[in-house]
């Protein structure tokens, strides 16, 4: 809105003299400016106020004034810690522990006599459950190579399948760093750091996303195989949410049932996404979702039956839908 230029003293004084008609005029239009301008004001304030939670706009939008979430769970009343009856998960001793160390009593703790070759009438057990001191250990294979003294021919034993390279990460190696990045969310720096510090086997950055790659390979046809069992599920819900990726708005989409879930991060939200991640288009069951559209619109494409829909809160992902029994 452009800005209206407010009169000088000199022209109100000029206005004032030419009439009533002239003053009330110049009030009126002055009226009409500033209710105009308080209606900008209410939509810029609007504006200002809109969350995640009072909109459709992404989570990853509301910065540092993200609104601190709150639970929706009731006051028991009940003290806190292990309630009467409950069996409890402490620790107890073992049959057969892993070591033994027997601490001998050298003297009389009274009159210090010598008693290194009296046999012990008894022992007081205590033990103690700890991680062994952990370091990465290093296989080195060898495949023989053989001349036959027949022919001639030259042969070269078979490596096992998993070892492709001269110098390389094992499978549990890798499946640990994957686990630390991307079930825990570990950044990438800091699972190398994780590495340095328990195993003193330095990781880089690159050996993290290089170990994402083979794991996610090896799970390939587990992946497959959820996924195919989502699109024949009874009811799901589908969700999306913002995230950062490399520092640029992406959106990661789910869908869930009690025993399964498959996560996608595609850069789009709408309907390139769920075209791209095949789930929506083929499901055939109710969806329990947003009234976010590209969701709600997108047709199956194996039936001409309209898809049943079923609207929730807004701020429910399907794995809180899911926790929350708002679903069967």
């Amino acid at each position: 809105m452009p800005a209206t230029p407010l009169p000088t003293p000199e022209q109100i004084r000029a206005i004032y003299y030419q009439g009533e008609e002239a003053t009330v005029n110049l009030i009126t239009h002055l009226v009409q400016v500033i209710t105009q301008l308080e209606l900008r004001v209410q939509q810029l304030e609007d504006q200002l106020g809109k969350n995640s939670r009072n909109s459709s706009k992404p989570p990853s939008s509301d910065g540092l004034a993200k609104p601190r979430t709150r639970s929706l769970r009731e006051p028991s009343g009940k003290s806190s810690g292990g309630q009467p009856g409950h069996p409890g998960r402490t620790l107890k001793m073992v049959e057969r522990p892993d070591h033994l160390r027997v601490h001998p009593v050298a003297t009389c703790q009274q009159c210090h006599a010598a008693l290194a070759q009296v046999s012990p009438s008894a022992y007081e057990k205590r033990q103690v459950f700890d991680v062994p001191p952990m370091r990465v250990e290093v296989t080195a294979h060898r495949a023989e190579i053989k001349t036959c003294p027949q022919c001639g021919k030259v042969s070269t034993g078979d490596f096992p399948a998993e070892v492709t390279q001269p110098v390389q990460s094992g499978s549990r190696l890798q499946a640990q760093a994957t686990y630390f990045n991307v079930y825990h969310f570990v950044p990438l720096e800091r699972t190398a750091e994780i590495f340095t510090d328990l195993y003193a086997h330095p990781l880089t950055e690159a050996a993290v996303v290089d170990a994402n790659s083979q794991v996610a390979q090896q799970v390939a046809p587990a992946t497959a195989a959820v996924k195919e069992q989502l699109m024949h599920a009874d009811v799901a819900p589908f969700d999306e949410s913002g995230m950062r990726v490399l520092g640029k708005l992406h959106w990661g989409h789910g869908v869930s049932t009690v025993l399964r879930t498959y996560s996608a991060v595609h850069a789009q939200r709408g309907s390139d996404a769920i075209d791209a991640i095949g789930i929506l288009p083929n499901f055939r069951g109710a969806r329990f979702t947003t009234a976010w559209l590209p969701i709600s619109n997108t047709p199956p494409v194996h039936t001409a039956c309209a898809p049943v829909t079923i609207c929730a809160n807004s701020n429910l992902s399907p794995s809180i839908i899911r926790k929350r029994g708002h679903w069967a």
